[in-house]
């Protein structure tokens, strides 16, 4: 089955690494649901296509999506996450196989923005995020996302070894967290503006009170 549809969307080429706030530019995305689209009264076309739910950020978007003939492994794709590049009325992911591809969009919807980090999806989600949530909260410029990129990666590995072992004390594991962000500040700080250090201030202190929280449960 991993033929067509799967090929392309596997074989994304090259993308940004980071999350990005500007419409203009490609964004990660999530494929949430896939539906065999039903033709409106007047609607021609035989051939069998698809309602691609597609989840960027606070805004999901639902796109036609025609496959190639005979190839329906579209529908085995609910939750793969890739890059897509919204438009003003197209929805579009790129491929090694079949350059860039345009989809329609039919409609969309903007969900109420995201404050922060949904935690409750830690740690395999969070970790994930972690970049892009940084990207967006301190409005990091592409030069400052290339130079951060390698501690932000290395603090949630790091990280993401210790919070979740339930083998050692919450308490221990908190303390380590504080450690490791000691750590990564230090290295991060030199590329921020003083107003984005107040607002990394901020999202730390925000972060130990979801963690302590979140291991507490």
């Amino acid at each position: 089955m991993l033929k067509g549809v799967g090929i392309i969307l596997i074989c994304i080429c090259a993308l940004a690494s980071l999350g990005q706030t500007s419409s203009a530019k490609w964004q990660p995305g999530t494929i949430m649901a896939v539906d065999v689209h039903q033709n409106a009264p007047g609607e021609v076309g035989d051939a069998t296509r698809y309602d691609v739910s597609v989840k960027i950020r606070n805004v999901t978007y639902v796109v036609l999506y025609s496959p190639r003939s005979g190839d329906n492994s579209v529908e085995y794709y609910r939750g793969l996450e890739t890059l897509f590049l919204p438009g003003s009325d197209t929805l579009s992911f790129n491929s090694k196989t079949s350059g860039t591809i345009k989809m329609p969009i039919l409609r969309q919807e903007t969900l109420p923005a995201d404050s922060g980090i949904d935690w409750s999806k830690a740690p395999s989600q969070y970790f994930s995020m972690k970049q892009q949530h940084l990207t967006e909260a301190l409005g990091l410029t592409d030069d400052q996302q290339a130079k951060l990129k390698p501690f932000i990666e290395q603090e949630a590995g790091e990280a993401g070894m210790i919070l979740w072992t339930p083998v050692v004390p919450a308490k221990d594991r908190l303390k380590q967290f504080e450690k490791i962000v000691k750590a990564s500040d230090a290295k991060i700080k030199p590329f921020l503006s003083p107003d984005q250090q107040v607002k990394l201030a901020e999202i730390r202190k925000q972060q130990k009170v979801e963690l302590k929280q979140l291991i507490a449960e």
